[in-house]
């Protein structure tokens, strides 16, 4: 339970030898509470904080806050427009009585923070958590500034903010990336207005300032202090402090109770409390951030996600995350499978890292651009934090117990590291997909997750992963396979692999093979040669498809998923860089099952091995070709993998498709062979007719 204080005191801005000035008791604030959980980030770059305590009653703790840093610092003393003056704040809470009383202001000059611009001192960000209720102040918090004339102040600012308003959205975009309105924070306060005024909704209303003065009334009425459940989407009772001080804290969740009631269906979004608390820096008001984050809420294009609202769209997105950190982190995965731990619970932390994790400078510097380009950006820095963290991760693997506990504790000390404009600058050097192509993969995910129960409606739910402990195999390890199964994409990493085919139970054919992979998609070919050799390879795409083209050559098929791997003696996984993300042919686009296999070919035409020079764009479909006598894997520049009719061998080739090198040197003689399919995998192949 939270206890605020009535009677706050504060200080006025900029002067180290301020007088304090005592507030009337109409004036109410949210205090702290007795219980501090640990810190989920740092704020203002800081890592240090030096709290004093005044006197104590036996029947009461006293604290004191740091002194809260105006984010408008500027080498000039300036105001904001709510938050203008820096106050030293004095609360106590009664653990018996539950009842507020003011002591004497206390300075301590160990507290006090420099206003100078680039030179912001320690101020620990600090977690205000309650397990199930909260207490809130009925005060909506204090206005400052609105008596000056902020472009007389700073005109340059002035003058920035009139090109921000002639600019469009490409321009804006450009902005945002190189840091236009990064400084003075006014500037960013009236560049975040614009902005986010202009995202438009298919909703016919969006909850505006009114909605939220009328929530307010109805959950707070006329109480100076309320006692409330922590809503149901958050996933804990966490809020992150950044620069805010207690009467910042107490407006984020009143902010946060009001949106639980306005959106009801909301019962999954654990990024709301940090979205909250960052745009609250940069808002007039309580209820222009309540209609801020109602906008960004409200807006639903597919394409331009900005917030998950169940716990399966969440879910889909820490897949859609993994599937790219895959093909753009590819060492990170295989220490972490190697290493016994869970993939699918580091992932799951990915977008807290920039929103609870991240330095206020950085994630506020994530914020400018995610404004305007919505998810995807975060995606380009949650990958570029992972880039970072595998450069530091690799000379101490043996030494990390926990990756996730590791992860979070490297992006609190990013600095240490990199700058928040290198940390950007990384971002977009990352190929990325287009926005509708991931899109695609997003919903392949959403849909696989409601294959293994998880439902639109459910608040929280447990994806039961695979169990590797009764697996068999004759020709590659439990631990191997692991590792294997945290390279394929995230929708099939959910189910546990199946034995579709055996040389040592169907026989050494071809055609035996193909009889019982066929109608299977995907599936893991994997080959041990009689030197105790094991490589393989995954295929994205059904067999059959070898049938559904007219041709006289060999005709190729198959997507971008597909890849190439060594497994003994070295784990080395070769796969086509990302380009594109694309649907297998325009006839097959709409179809919503056809979902469930994005990173498909941009060729329509099938390829065939009687052309002898391909346009380098037709070189990513060259993946699987296979007819009665042979089955080849990767078709450019040389076969990846030759399987012949018999299975008694086959050879291997630097390979352009997947940028591999030879799997085995030269032709090699097969001990055992075996194929995996997916449990509760779907083929649709047999419902395309042919091209």
């Amino acid at each position: 339970m939270i206890d605020v204080s009535r009677t706050p005191e504060f200080s006025n801005c900029g002067n180290r030898n301020s007088i304090s000035i005592h507030t009337s008791s109409d004036q109410v604030l949210g205090s702290m509470a007795g219980g501090i959980s640990r810190q989920r980030s740092l704020s203002c770059d800081s890592l240090e904080e030096s709290t004093n305590y005044g006197d104590r009653k036996k029947t009461e703790d006293t604290f004191r806050r740091p002194r809260s840093r105006s984010f408008y610092d500027t080498p000039e003393p300036e105001k904001s427009s709510y938050d203008g003056a820096r106050s030293l704040l004095h609360y106590e809470v009664s653990k018996k009585e539950k009842k507020a009383k003011t002591k004497p202001n206390k300075r301590s000059p160990t507290r006090e923070l420099n206003g100078s611009k680039g030179n912001l001192k320690s101020v620990s960000m600090m977690t205000i958590s309650e397990s199930d209720k909260w207490e809130i102040c009925s005060s909506s918090g204090m206005k400052y500034g609105q008596f000056v004339d902020w472009e007389k102040i700073d005109p340059e600012a002035a003058i920035r903010y009139q090109r921000i308003l002639q600019s469009d959205h490409q321009q804006l975009k450009t902005m945002a990336r190189e840091g236009f309105w990064a400084m003075p924070h006014t500037l960013r306060a009236k560049a975040y207005y614009h902005i986010i005024q202009s995202i438009n909704s298919s909703r016919t209303v969006t909850p505006d300032r009114e909605v939220h003065h009328e929530l307010t009334k109805e959950l707070f009425g006329e109480q100076k202090i309320s006692t409330h459940p922590v809503p149901d989407y958050m996933e804990a009772g966490d809020i992150p402090r950044y620069c805010l001080n207690e009467a910042g804290l107490n407006s984020v969740k009143r902010i946060l109770l009001s949106l639980g009631k306005c959106f009801p269906d909301m019962n999954f979004c654990p990024i709301l409390p940090e979205m909250v608390s960052l745009l609250l820096h940069f808002s007039e008001d309580e209820a222009e951030c309540f209609h801020s984050v109602s906008r960004l809420i409200c807006y639903n294009n597919p394409n331009k996600r900005y917030i998950d609202q169940t716990f399966l769209t969440y879910r889909a997105s820490c897949m859609t995350f993994g599937d790219l950190a895959n093909r753009c982190c590819r060492g990170i995965r295989k220490l972490i499978a190697s290493s016994y731990q869970n993939l699918f619970e580091f992932y799951s932390d990915w977008i807290m890292w920039i929103f609870a994790d991240l330095p206020f400078t950085y994630a506020i510097r994530v914020l400018d651009v995610y404004l305007l380009e919505g998810y995807k950006v975060l995606y380009r820095v949650a990958l570029a934090l992972l880039s970072l963290y595998k450069v530091s991760v690799s000379s101490r693997v043996a030494d990390v117990e926990d990756f996730r506990t590791d992860m979070k504790r490297f992006v609190e000390s990013v600095a240490r590291h990199c700058t928040a404009e290198r940390l950007l600058e990384m971002a977009f050097m990352i190929p990325m997909a287009t926005r509708r192509e991931l899109n695609l993969l997003f919903n392949a995910n959403m849909h696989a997750l409601m294959q293994k129960g998880v439902s639109i409606h459910q608040k929280r739910h447990s994806v039961e992963m695979v169990d590797f402990n009764n697996f068999t195999s004759s020709v590659v390890t439990v631990a191997s396979m692991r590792v294997v199964w945290a390279w394929i994409p995230e929708r099939f990493a959910l189910f546990s692999p199946i034995r579709l085919f055996s040389t040592a139970e169907h026989g050494r054919s071809l055609a035996s093979l193909y009889s019982h992979v066929e109608g299977h998609e995907p599936s893991l070919l994997i080959i041990k040669t009689v030197d105790e050799e094991v490589f393989g390879a995954f295929l994205s795409t059904d067999l059959i498809e070898r049938k559904m083209h007219d041709s006289e050559g060999l005709t190729y098929f198959g997507t971008g998923e597909c890849f190439v791997c060594t497994i003994r003696t070295s784990k080395e996984r070769y796969q086509q860089a990302m380009v594109n993300i694309m649907t297998r042919g325009s006839s097959h686009q709409q179809d919503p099952s056809y979902l469930t296999i994005p990173f498909t070919s941009p060729s329509e035409e099938p390829m065939t091995t009687k052309e002898s020079k391909r346009p380098k764009e037709q070189e990513a479909s060259m993946f699987i070709a296979g007819t009665d006598s042979q089955l080849i894997i990767g078709g450019d520049g040389g076969h990846a993998l030759c399987l012949q009719e018999d299975l008694e061998g086959g050879y291997s080739e630097a390979c352009d498709t997947f940028k591999s090198i030879a799997l085995y040197k030269g032709h090699f003689k097969i001990q055992a062979l075996e194929v995996w399919g997916i449990q509760n995998s779907i083929s649709f192949s047999h419902s395309f007719p042919s091209e």
